[in-house]
């Protein structure tokens, strides 16, 4: 892969807003719009950009009940086993293996308490989960998008 500093400069205009123009991002940097779109062509075939997302305000949409739930799985769970269990879950927004007691720690959004509580208790009910332990957000104080590239 090849990669420079139009490149770089490129990603991080794309995080900012990936819905700029080639010819905005062009006027940017100081490419025409043709050469732009071969670039970050490139940068797709090359794996750098996997994709383009849209961001929703959970709020917007009614959920604002957010948790963190600890999965304490049974030995040998594999981490494929565990994200096939709730991938399906729209409210499961953040899902990672992690180090320490727990196996997996799942971030999980909903409109109410109830609505947290069923979909805790359908990841509840999965074989492999021994045990969960959950928190809830009171205020969320720092939320940022990652770092741009540097």
């Amino acid at each position: 892969m090849r990669w420079d500093t139009l490149d770089e400069r490129l990603v991080t205009l794309l995080l900012a807003d990936s819905r700029r123009s080639f010819a905005d991002l062009g006027a940017e940097v100081g490419l025409s719009p043709s050469a732009v779109k071969r670039r970050v062509d490139r940068l797709r075939a090359d794996g750098v950009i996997t994709g383009f997302t849209l961001r929703l305000d959970p709020a917007a949409l009614g959920w604002t009940v957010e948790g963190y739930v600890e999965l304490y799985c049974r030995p040998s769970t594999s981490p494929a086993t565990i994200r096939r269990a709730v991938e399906g879950l729209a409210e499961v927004v953040d899902a990672s293996t992690v180090s320490g007691d727990a196996d997996a720690l799942v971030r999980i959004l909903a409109a109410d308490m109830r609505h947290f509580e069923r979909v805790l208790e359908q990841i509840g009910a999965e074989g492999f989960v021994e045990r969960t332990k959950s928190v809830l957000v009171l205020s969320p104080l720092i939320r940022r998008q990652p770092p741009t590239v540097h």
